[in-house]
C-alpha cells in the first residue's frame, strides 16, 4: 500500500464518489484510480466502496474505517512535510489563508502587510469563498488558517479562537428621512427595501435573528456578498444597506450616512480556525498575533492540543 492509494481513496469520498472527478483534481486517469483503489481493497481483503457494475455506490462500515486512519496518516505526513519546512526554511514558505470576502477586503491588508515586511520570503496565498468553504478548505489543508464570522466553530475537526468582535452599521442615502432619525428602530427598517449581505455571509444569520425576535418580515430587496457592491445600490437609491463597520472604516462620500446598529443587531465575532492538531510554521502563529491582540502563540498551542 501507499500514499497514491490512500490520496486516491480519500478524494474519491471528497468527490462524491466521482472517479472522473478525482482523477482530474488529482492530474492522473480514471482507470489508473480505480485500478490503485481495488488493489488497495485486495491487500487489505476488504471492500472499501460499493458498487454497482463499475462505479462506487457508497463507502462500506470497514471503508469508513479505513478512512478514518488514512485520514490520521495523511495529515501527520502533511505535519511532517511542515516540520521539513520548518526547520529547513523558517523564514519563508507559503502562508495559506482562506476567509470570506469582507474579511480579505477590509480587515486582512494591514496584518499582511506586516507579515510580509517581517519575512520578506514568505507568500501569502488568499481563498476566498462561503464561510463554509472557508471551513472546508482549512479541513482539507488548502489553507493553514480560516478567518470568518459564521459556521467556523460548527466544525469539530476545526479549533478556532475569537480575533474580535465587530457590529453591523446602516448605510442611507443623506437624503433619506431615516438619516435624519437619531433613534432608528428595526420597526423602522421593515417598512424600507434593505440591501444587505447573502445568508450565510458577514452576520446576515444574527440580522435575520433580531427581525423575527420583533417578528418583523423585512423587505431583502437585494442581497451580495460584497458590501461595496451593497454600498453602491444604496447610493442608487434602492435601499437601506446594513453592512459590516469595517467595510465604512474609510471615509464615506457626502451622499451616504453612516449609524451604528450593534442595539439592533448585537455584537458579531470574527474567528480564526485551525485544523485540530496541525503542525504551524512560525510565521503563522506571528500571522494571528498580527491578526489580533487578543492571540498569542502558547494559547494556540493550547487549543490545538487540546
Amino acid at each position: 500500500m501507499n500514499l497514491h492509494q490512500f490520496r486516491f481513496v480519500q478524494e474519491a469520498v471528497r468527490r462524491d464518489l466521482n472517479l472522473t472527478e478525482v482523477a482530474k483534481s488529482l492530474h492522473t486517469s480514471q482507470p489508473g484510480v480505480s485500478k490503485a483503489i481495488i488493489e488497495l481493497e485486495e491487500e487489505l481483503g476488504i471492500e472499501i466502496f460499493g458498487r454497482h457494475g463499475k462505479r462506487l455506490k457508497r463507502v462500506t462500515e470497514p471503508g469508513l474505517a479505513v478512512l478514518k486512519s488514512i485520514e490520521v496518516i495523511l495529515r501527520e505526513v502533511g505535519n511532517l512535510k511542515r516540520i521539513g519546512e520548518h526547520y529547513s526554511d523558517q523564514d519563508s514558505g507559503t502562508l495559506s489563508i482562506a476567509t470570506t470576502h469582507t474579511q480579505a477586503r477590509y480587515v486582512l491588508p494591514n496584518p499582511v502587510a506586516q507579515l510580509r515586511k517581517s519575512y520578506p520570503k514568505v507568500n501569502v496565498s488568499l481563498h476566498q469563498g462561503a464561510p463554509a468553504q472557508v471551513a472546508q478548505m482549512v479541513l482539507e489543508e488548502v489553507a493553514e488558517i480560516g478567518i470568518a464570522t459564521e459556521s467556523l466553530v460548527d466544525y469539530p475537526e476545526l479549533i478556532t479562537l475569537p480575533c474580535y468582535e465587530w457590529q453591523h452599521v446602516l448605510v442611507i442615502p443623506s437624503a433619506h428621512p431615516l438619516a435624519k432619525k437619531s433613534d432608528i428602530t428595526l420597526q423602522d427598517l421593515a417598512e424600507e427595501p434593505i440591501i444587505t449581505y447573502h445568508p450565510s455571509f458577514t452576520g446576515r444569520t444574527r440580522i435575520d435573528k433580531a427581525f423575527a425576535a420583533k417578528h418583523l418580515s423585512p423587505r431583502i430587496a437585494l442581497e451580495a456578498i460584497d458590501s461595496d457592491v451593497i454600498k453602491t445600490y444604496v447610493r442608487l437609491g434602492l435601499g437601506v444597506g446594513i453592512v459590516a463597520e469595517m467595510a465604512v472604516r474609510e471615509k464615506l462620500d457626502d451622499d451616504l450616512v453612516v449609524r451604528p446598529a450593534g442595539n439592533l443587531f448585537g455584537q458579531n465575532v470574527a474567528r480564526i480556525a485551525f485544523k485540530r492538531n496541525a503542525y504551524l510554521r512560525n510565521f503563522v502563529y506571528d500571522f494571528a498575533t498580527m491578526l489580533s491582540d487578543k492571540l498569542d502563540k502558547p494559547m494556540i498551542l493550547k487549543a490545538l492540543e487540546s
